[in-house]
């Protein structure tokens, strides 16, 4: 699983909770993937990971979408949203704020429905 994931650790006998982040959400999404689940929720799945493992990580779940996995991926992280999603709900306080047709979508029309605005593009 540690080749599969491409988790580096230091040594042969690392605990878990010393790896670096990016090899933590490695390890984390990599332990699922066995269940062959037909549903992932993803929450910030990349948070606190260098440049290389966040590039790991979208690939790997570019690949399990095209795989037939639905991915649920929650992220506070705008640009990673841009570029990873298929489809962009935004939620804010609980309640559904809208859906942001995936031609029209830019930062600006995902900000203006997570204050409270729908612009153009926007259901």
């Amino acid at each position: 699983m540690l080749e599969e994931n491409d988790v580096r650790p230091r040594g042969e006998n690392v605990i878990t909770g010393r790896l670096s982040g990016g090899n933590q959400q490695k390890l984390v999404l990599g332990k699922w993937l066995p269940t062959n689940p037909r549903l992932l929720i993803l929450d910030e799945p990349t948070r606190g990971v260098d440049v290389q493992a966040r590039s790991q990580i979208h690939q790997r779940i570019d690949a399990l979408a095209r795989q037939g996995t639905a991915i649920l991926l929650i992220s506070s992280e705008l640009p990673e949203l841009l570029t990873v999603s298929d489809r962009i709900v935004v939620m804010c306080e609980g309640r559904l704020m809208g859906q942001v047709d995936p031609g029209a979508w830019t930062e600006e029309s995902v900000i203006s429905l997570a204050t409270g605005h729908k612009g153009q593009g926007t259901r």
